[in-house]
């Protein structure tokens, strides 16, 4: 004899309606959706940890209707493939680094522009949260057809880490090759300072390191203390806050098509109202991850802000040919120094 689960009996017994639909979906036998993400960072990463508890709270918010898998330290994709492979419908989400999107959308890398050098953290998220970022949503969404699920997730401040060669002041970085995580902008400042770019994959870099194949890299306290760089043998860093990295939440537009409007609009809502408190969360995971370094014997000399804003006036004033080299829109440098009010 089959038992017959009414409406009235649902919600009677205080079932919210999501999960009342995900079990009647069940019940007719209905596939979940399949949620694929992809990180090239390790487990322990901020941007791992809030990703694990994002899929996790859609899994528990579709009542069934979705299940998630992570795959973290690039064993799906690294972030340099992983825009093609959403593209391609291989992957479902992602949250790649802004200096990966340039090949597709080179705007996506502002916040390495030189106006931004040194700046604080507060000033950048006025042009990311704004207008500058939200053209570059709309340019991202339309040419890669994709969902930008809202705002970016701060990676931190990019600073610059060697190996054998003491970081005492910037003049150290002549002659240095040091690995670029990728964008014209990133290359650029190296060679400002006197350096020679390498660009190498994230997931390649611990081996790279410790067979010498760059001298030091651009990366950011926490990213380098995950992966534990200190035992392919980083030993020093220069702290400049010379541009924060941000990480763009993107959804496979087959996905977002199959989540129908209810859930687009819950795992949106998700994202926004857990972004603020990631976001303090990776601020504070960086400076655990310098005491962490510390620890490990890695030596740290800052950059004082005097210098950092000398730096930046000395670099504005070649700012037009990177962003032509960049192939950075005029109308987005504007609308950065509108909201960063430079």
């Amino acid at each position: 004899m089959k038992q017959r689960v009414s409406r009235r009996t649902l919600m009677g017994a205080g079932i919210a309606t999501v999960t009342s639909f995900g079990i009647l979906r069940h019940a007719r036998g209905d596939a979940p959706i399949e949620i694929r993400a992809s990180l090239d960072t390790a487990p322990s990463h901020p941007r791992n940890v809030a990703f694990r508890e994002f899929l996790g709270k859609i899994e528990a918010a579709s009542g069934g209707q979705v299940t998630t898998k992570l795959f973290e330290s690039g064993s799906l994709f690294p972030d340099l493939q992983v825009v093609k492979a959403m593209v391609q419908g291989q992957v479902e989400m992602a949250c790649p680094g802004t200096w990966t999107i340039t090949g597709f959308v080179p705007d996506a890398d502002f916040s390495q522009l030189p106006a931004l050098y040194g700046r604080t953290i507060e000033m950048v998220h006025q042009a990311a949260d704004g207008k500058a970022g939200k053209l570059v949503n709309e340019e991202i969404a339309n040419k890669l057809h994709v969902q930008v699920l809202g705002g970016w997730f701060d990676l931190g401040f990019n600073n610059w880490f060697s190996t054998k060669k003491p970081l005492n002041s910037l003049a150290d970085l002549a002659g240095m090759k040091l690995r670029s995580p990728g964008g014209v902008l990133n290359s650029a400042r190296i060679r400002f300072f006197g350096g020679i770019p390498n660009v190498t994959a994230w997931p390649d870099v611990p081996l790279a390191m410790s067979q010498g194949t760059f001298d030091g890299l651009i990366s950011s306290n926490e990213s380098t203390n995950s992966s534990k760089l200190f035992d392919s043998g980083m030993r020093h860093s220069l702290q400049d806050n010379q541009g924060l990295g941000l990480y763009v939440p993107l959804v496979n537009q087959a996905l977002w098509t199959k989540l129908g409007p209810k859930l687009q609009e819950t795992v949106s809502k998700l994202w926004a109202d857990s972004l603020p408190g990631w976001r303090d969360n990776t601020a504070k995971s960086q400076q655990r991850a310098r005491e962490e370094l510390m620890k490990h014997d890695v030596t740290f000399v800052d950059v004082p802000q005097s210098e950092r804003d000398a730096q930046r006036a000395k670099m504005v004033q070649g700012q037009d040919k990177i962003v032509a080299d960049a192939h950075i829109s005029p109308e987005l440098v504007k609308l950065v120094m509108s909201d960063v009010g430079a």
